[in-house]
Formats: structure tokens, sequence, C-alpha cells
């Protein structure tokens, strides 16, 4: 066996890595389990601070935060102004009513947790059975038309929705007796508008509903005075904070999830210049004749002669506010202030007041009348043939003389006749304050031809409202001022402090002696002498016995629309009155559209101002006249 090599060490044998030492793995492990609970109470500690800063420094305001995330700002609807005649009665007013709802979808999850926790309170479906119950015997079967009997109610509160609507306008009473005991239940304010006098003044109210779509919801004016006076009779809103239902704004129902803000300011209510039952009896009376009369329309106006108040304005034809949806545009629609038509011979007041104002004419002036008079390429004629006649100036307008009213109207002036016509307040809105209103057309002075001056005097060329047409003798009554007329008389706020409608501003049309003239021969036009038809002036139908009546009858004919000439079958047919006329009280005027009917009705409205103005004798106990009028001559 060879021995060792001399001369070098001996070779060590090569090493290999084997697994660490045991003392050496116990070391790394410690280390890391060290770092790793550093770590965690580090994680700790930062968990702990950030508790800390939450539920300490910050509590409030992420509490603010999340409630504005279930939280809507919405609009408290302020109590709606009512609207009354001169004298307080009720023509329109809001009463106060609520709507019930309910959330299905969120009240069935919170009753099913309810009953896993203890089956004693019942399922949803015994809840919604008590409920539908209660809601029966508290509101009976049916409520204006909604169902409410217990299988309807049951019926509701079990689909699976989020909110559903279970009856609307209820008394506030009922609805808090069903959500105080049922706090599932909610409850949403309404008014109602109600109009205790039905179509009475209809055309004028108008009408106001609620909305639930608008936003906010609340009670809007849709015709009449409710839409022209929607501000002033709307009020301001509040304001209200409520929780709603995550991604919609029904309101959660329950206790504490409403908070008021702001209070509703409630809207002003409107004093009328109408007296209701005045207005009712001119209302009635106006339908009767015009259905009598067989006219498209009829429409009366009764003016206050020292105020230009409207007493009463009517049409024959009127709606029921609460169903106006139904209702037809003839319906709606205030014809004494939208329907315009040549208003005929009542327009003759203007030559005779002018022609008197001026010095023209006076009262016994005689004039030599011929059937015809010439107007440019025009040739006029009076309503009745006859001879060349000798007629007094009052006589040419108690006969209605189309031809004498055209000589005055020469002697006149164009120039002058235009001015009269504009003091008269033709060709613009009274202001009134009515809806509606149109303003009647009178041809520019610049544009007149020939004819023009042979159309104006005798009505025709010219258009006019019957509330114009009343406020020309409103004007000749009052002693020649014009009082613009007016229907809101004054607005009271809610605590009851009314401030009155300031006076409009007047006009001196002509001179008091002068419009005392023209009322005195106005008479004549009433006036009957038994068994002398040349005596006897156009409208003695008209006369009201122990009453001195000054008025106008008038006859205009309609467009045909086939030729576009006038027609000679159609005519408006009005009338305009003073009472009395010795110590003017009220003037009425009145409008019958194309009359075709009975011709004791239709040939003449002098017969319904007798009636009108009987009436307001009695309903105002108007002192009778201290003398008749006299029977002066006419032709001569």
């Amino acid at each position: 066996m060879p021995g060792p090599s001399r001369g070098r060490p001996a070779r060590r044998p090569l090493s290999v890595r084997g697994p660490a030492p045991a003392k050496r793995r116990g070391g790394n492990s410690r280390v890391r389990m060290a770092v790793g609970r550093l770590l965690l109470v580090g994680a700790l500690v930062l968990a702990g601070l950030k508790l800390v800063q939450v539920q300490g420094f910050q509590a409030e305001a992420l509490s603010a935060q999340a409630e504005k995330q279930r939280a809507t700002f919405i609009d408290i609807p302020a109590a709606r102004g009512s609207i009354t005649d001169r004298n307080g009665n009720q023509l329109a007013f809001s009463i106060e009513a609520r709507s019930l709802y309910a959330v299905p979808q969120m009240t069935r999850e919170k009753w099913v947790k309810a009953y896993e926790a203890d089956p004693k309170v019942g399922t949803y479906e015994d809840w919604a059975k008590e409920v539908a119950k209660f809601i029966q015997d508290t509101l009976g079967t049916e409520v204006q038309g909604q169902k409410t009997d217990e299988q309807t109610m049951y019926g509701m509160l079990t689909q699976d929705i989020t909110y559903i609507e279970l009856v609307d306008n209820i008394d506030p009473g009922k609805a808090a007796a069903i959500t105080e005991k049922y706090g599932d239940v909610g409850s949403e304010y309404r008014a109602v508008r109600v109009y205790p006098n039905g179509e009475l003044a209809s055309n004028i109210v108008g009408a106001a509903n609620w909305r639930k779509d608008q936003d906010p919801p609340a009670t809007h004016g849709l015709l009449g005075l409710e839409n022209s006076q929607d501000n002033l009779l709307a009020g301001r809103n509040g304001r209200r904070v409520v929780d709603t239902m995550q991604g919609n704004n029904v309101v959660i129902p329950g206790p504490g999830r409403s908070r008021e803000l702001a209070a509703a300011t409630p809207g002003r209510s409107l004093e009328l210049t109408l007296d209701v039952d005045t207005q009712y009896a001119v209302q009635r009376m106006i339908t009767d004749y015009t259905a009598k009369s067989g006219a498209r329309s009829g429409s009366a106006v009764v003016l206050d002669v020292k105020t230009g108040e409207i007493v009463a304005m009517a049409n024959d034809k009127t709606f029921d506010p609460l169903t106006f949806g139904k209702a037809t545009e003839d319906q709606t629609r205030n014809t004494a202030v939208s329907a315009l038509f040549e208003p005929g011979s009542v327009n003759k007041i203007v030559t005779a007041a002018t022609a008197v104002e001026d010095g023209i004419a006076k009262p016994d002036d005689v004039l030599t009348v011929p059937y015809t008079i010439k107007f440019a390429d025009r040739t006029i004629k009076d309503a009745v043939e006859h001879p060349t006649q000798d007629m007094t100036f009052t006589g040419v307008f108690a006969k209605s003389s189309n031809v004498g009213t055209l000589m005055t109207a020469q002697k006149i002036g164009e120039d002058r006749y235009a001015e009269m016509l504009r003091k008269f307040g033709l060709g613009k809105r009274t202001q009134s304050g009515v809806p509606g209103e149109e303003s009647g057309s009178v041809p520019p002075r610049n544009q007149w031809s020939g004819s023009t001056f042979g159309n104006l005097p005798i009505g025709q060329g010219l258009s006019m409202t019957l509330l114009q047409m009343t406020g020309m003798y409103q004007a000749i009554a009052n002693d020649g001022v014009r009082v613009p007329p007016r229907i809101i008389r004054a607005e009271v706020d809610a605590n009851g402090v009314r401030k009155q409608t300031p006076q409009p501003e007047t006009t001196r049309v002509v001179s008091p002696q002068t419009a005392k003239t023209v009322r005195d021969m106005f008479r004549a036009v009433v006036q009957k002498s038994p068994g002398e038809p040349n005596q006897t002036g156009t409208g003695p139908s008209a006369a009201l016995p122990g009453y001195q009546v000054s008025g106008k009858t008038g006859t205009a004919q309609q467009i045909d629309k086939n030729c576009a000439c006038y027609s000679q079958s159609e005519y408006w047919i009005t009338f305009a009155g003073i009472f009395p006329a010795d110590n003017p009280r009220y003037v009425v005027g009145l409008m019958l559209d194309a009359p075709t009917g009975d011709p004791k009705y239709s040939q003449s409205a002098a017969p319904l101002f007798h009636d009108i103005a009987s009436y307001l004798s009695q309903r105002y106990q108007v002192p009778l006249s201290a003398e008749q009028s006299p029977i002066v001559p006419l032709i001569l």
C-alpha cells in the first residue's frame, strides 16, 4: 500500500454545505416574528388613531355628510289666497287636504327582519290587512270617486313596488289618524280649490288646481283671474328638509323625517267689484234671453257710474271650474271683453255729445233729413224709408237716423270726431284687470278714406268690446268724466289687512252740462207716445215705470265672409242704458251675436235692459225719479 507523498501537506476533504445548524434557524424565525408583531401593532395603532379621528374629531362632519346623502330640500307650498265678491262672499278658496302613500318594498324588508327576530309580530301581509281595514274604517269605501275599501287598499299595499299613492285629497284629521297609528304610511300636503258658487262668474274667476307634476307641487292658476293673478294669490313657498329613499325623492314615512327650515308666506286674497247676487241675476237673465233670441252668444255688463266698478259681467255660456278640462273654448271665453263687434247705433252718442259740447246743435234744433245721404262713393240710408222730414236733434237719435247723424258729423269734422273717439276710450284696452280683454280697433286718422267718415258715426268700420261700449255711456252718466272700469277692488293679506286698489286715472270727455243734456236727449229713445208712432223712440220696451231711463239701441250688420261685404241677415244687437237718467247709479251694456229666434227677443235688447234695471232698482233700493220723463217731439 503506497504511503503518503512526502513534502506536501495532506489535502482536506471537500465539504458540501448542508442544512443550517439548528441554532441559526431559530434566530432568524425570532426576527421575523418580531418584525411581524411590530407591523401588526403599527397597523392596530393606525386603525385606532383613525377610529379616534373618525369617531372623535370628524364625527360631526361625517354625520352631516351622511345626512346630506339621504336628505332632500323641498318647498312647502304656501296657502293660496281666496277670491271674494265686494261683500266678502267666497268665489274661490282653498282647503287643506292630504294624500296617503306607502313604500311597500322598504316596509316589507323591514317587516321580514322583524318577523325573523320575533314571529309574534306577524307577517307583512298581516300588517297590510290590518292597515287596509283601518283605512276603510276611517275613510269609508270611497273618497271622491277613489276606492278605499279593504280589498283595494290591501292590493295596493302588497304590490312589489317602491312607491304607491293610496288615496288623494282626504281630510287632514283622518290622514293623521292613519299615519299616527301606522307610521309606515305617509301623507303629503295637498290643497283643494273650491268654487262654492259653481259656474257663477267662472268666465272671470277662472280655474286652478293642484299640480303634483310641477316643481314644486302646488295649486296653479290655469284660467281667468286664477291665472292672471297667480303670483299674488300663490304667496311665497317655505322650505323644509326631508329624509328620502336612495335613488329617488320619495319621503321615508315616520316621525322625525321632516324638518321645517322656513315657513311659507300665504298668498293674498282678491276682493272683486262683483256682487254675487247681481251677478247671479244678470247671468240667469242673459242666458235665458240669449236662448230665446236664438243668438250665438250674449253678454251683459253692469257698471257703477261713479267708480267704474264692474258690478256684474255675465255671458250666456259658462263652465264648471272643477271640470274645466271638459269645457269648450266658447264656455271658457269671456265674450264681454274678448268678442269684438261693430256697435251700430249705440256709437251715435259720440256725435250727439260732441255736437252739444261744441255748440253745433241743441236738443230742440230742427234738421231737414232726407232718406239718403252721399259719402264719397257710398250712399247711406236710414233703416226705414221715409220722405224728407223735419226732425228735432233729439229725434235724430231717438229714431236712430243714420242720415241725421251723418249730417251732424259733417259739421263736427273728421279731426274733432277722431279726437272724441279717443276720449271715449275706443281703440285701446280699458285696463280693467279682466283677463282676456281685447283692445278693439279704430282706423288711424291718417288712413281714413273718403267713406270712412260715413261709417264711423253710425257705428260701422270700427270695433269694440261690450265693456268699452258700456264705458262710453258711463262717461255720460258720470257728468262727462270717464272712469276706466275695473274688476279688482282690493287685496287682502293673511292677517286681514286690506289694501284698496288705487283709483284709475280719469278722463274728462265733455262738460257736466253737456253730459246732462245728452242724458236728457237719450230719454226719448225709450219714450212711447200712444197713437203717435212718429213720436215713439226705438227702445220703448226698456222703460221702467217710476224711473227715468236714458239709453240707445243698436243694430249693426255683420260681415258676410262669402262676399266680404255686410250681411243682410246677421246682425249684432246692442243696447246701452243709464239708470236712473236723472240721478245715475248704474250703466248697463248688452250685446247679442246674430240672433235669429223669436222677433220679440231677437230684434232688440231693450226688454232685457228693462228686466235688469228692474232687478237693480229692488236689489239696491234705488229711489224713484222725482218726475217722469217728458214726451218730447221727434218728427215735426
